[in-house]
């Protein structure tokens, strides 16, 4: 039985963070598409991405750099139709909220009018303030993201692990508390130590989501590509993958090529 079918109660920000005050872990994963966000959806997660890493394993950019505000609608609105309880969190891309806050909260404004999705999420602290604030003040829920953030990896030139330094583990800090200050109902933490991730947890009322970020978080999140071994040249140390669909598949397409080479498929049964 699902846990979808045991609690099909739809999911809010109000929810998580009540699952924070009773210590009941949070359940995020990626979906970029109708089926998957269904199948996700009553599989019984708790928050659904439409992540831009949808620039990497849809569309098979290097970085998340390349994905356009309206490709974003595109993936966000086909999963939004196939989910009930979830929420649904889209990333906001590159570009779409940087440096100028009347252009994010434009941007903003067509996600969650085109998508129906229920919030956002930003990757930045102090950096984009501004714009956290100007969304907000329109009511549009806004999850944070700090630590590694893909979406700047040409500043940072690598993928390593992020805020292992004083200063930067710091910045994190203030920054966490910058985005709870302004109205943020979650944060994510991608890549960062353990220790400095619970203690950002300890010190949030607000729930924090790690990647990558050790297990004394509130919740968890994964690229669904990855964790269920759809793709093979990704394996951090965090990823731990729940089956090789690539595997999987190859066998069963294979398998169809064979049938039709030698005329096996299709058969009487299966012709009108």
């Amino acid at each position: 039985m699902s846990i979808h079918s045991e609690d099909s109660r739809r999911v809010t920000t109000h929810r998580l963070l009540e699952m924070k005050q009773r210590g009941e872990k949070i359940s995020m994963l990626t979906a970029y598409d109708f089926t998957i966000g269904n199948i996700v959806d009553l599989a019984g997660v708790d928050i659904i991405l439409v992540g831009d890493s949808a620039s990497n394993v849809m569309c098979g950019n290097i970085t998340t750099l390349p994905i356009t505000l309206d490709q974003m609608i595109f993936f966000g609105k086909s999963v939004v139709r196939g989910v009930k309880r979830a929420l649904v969190v889209v990333d906001m891309p590159f570009g779409s909220y940087q440096g100028n806050s009347k252009e994010a909260l434009a941007s903003a404004i067509r996600i969650m009018k085109e998508t129906h999705c229920d919030c956002l999420k930003l990757e930045g602290g102090e950096e984009i303030l501004e714009s956290v604030k100007r969304i907000l003040s329109a009511g549009i829920p806004i999850m944070g993201h700090l630590g590694l953030q893909p979406q700047s990896i040409n500043k940072y030139g690598s993928y390593t692990v992020r805020a292992k330094e004083d200063s930067e583990a710091e910045k994190l800090m203030r920054d966490a508390h910058l985005l709870e200050e302004a109205g943020c109902f979650a944060i994510v933490l991608e890549k960062i130590p353990a220790k400095l991730a619970q203690q950002v947890a300890s010190e949030l009322t607000i729930p924090v989501i790690g990647i990558g970020a050790g297990g004394d978080v509130d919740g968890q999140v994964l690229v669904l590509h990855d964790m269920l071994g759809l793709t093979q040249d990704f394996s951090p140390r965090f990823l731990r993958r729940y089956t090789n669909l690539q595997s999987i598949m190859n066998e069963a397409i294979e398998h169809y090529v064979k049938d039709v080479k030698s005329g096996d498929f299709p058969s009487e049964k299966e012709q009108y």
